[in-house]
């Protein structure tokens, strides 16, 4: 479960983040520290393997506007340092960045975001991260519940989040921001236990 600081404490700062546990990850909103344990194996099964899906096809490699920065756990600034949250998953189109070099994070609003819910972040990604994506502009969001096994496709409209479509299971599924690509739902489970 996330730790987040008191809310009698001081309001932390980008300095405590960087001072977080290593091996944790530490995000900030709005002066709350917030450290979660690295992700199990069944959250780094689903990003990874959505992940190796867009890669070939939308990756900066492609020319043309089919180009993407597709990154896994970048940190994005959202606004000043109060708010700095790491998507599982976040998109930019290479016309908007087309070139990460040495960045250690990212202050331009991806295009993009996928969450991978885990029991112990699931309420702070559907809640408070949402909030921020919905006010920062971002277009898309995709919540995969692997233990679920689902997939929210979300777009924002006048600032809120509308679903756009639902899909479980072992679906071939064709999903904005990447409709011309048929992703197979079922490659982001893992093996059947």
């Amino acid at each position: 479960m996330p730790v987040m600081s008191g809310a009698a404490a001081k309001k932390a700062t980008y300095a405590d983040l960087l001072a977080a546990p290593e091996g944790k990850v530490a995000e900030l909103l709005d002066g709350e520290l917030i450290v979660s344990p690295r992700p199990a194996g069944r959250h780094s099964v689903a990003a990874s393997a959505l992940l190796g899906q867009l890669w070939p096809s939308f990756s900066l490699a492609k020319a043309g506007p089919s180009g993407w920065v597709i990154l896994m756990e970048p940190e994005v600034h959202f606004g000043e340092k109060r708010r700095v949250l790491v998507p599982d998953l976040a998109g930019w189109r290479s016309s908007r960045l087309s070139d990460v070099g040495d960045l250690t994070y990212f202050t331009m609003v991806p295009n993009w975001i996928c969450e991978i819910l885990s029991p112990s972040t699931q309420r702070f990604d559907r809640v408070q991260k949402l909030a921020i994506y919905s006010d920062a502009g971002v277009d898309h969001v995709w919540l995969v519940d692997p233990k679920a096994r689902t997939l929210e496709v979300l777009e924002r409209r006048d600032k809120l989040w509308t679903i756009a479509a639902t899909h479980a299971d072992q679906e071939k599924v064709r999903g904005v921001p990447f409709e011309t690509l048929e992703i197979d739902l079922s490659a982001l489970w893992g093996p059947a236990p």
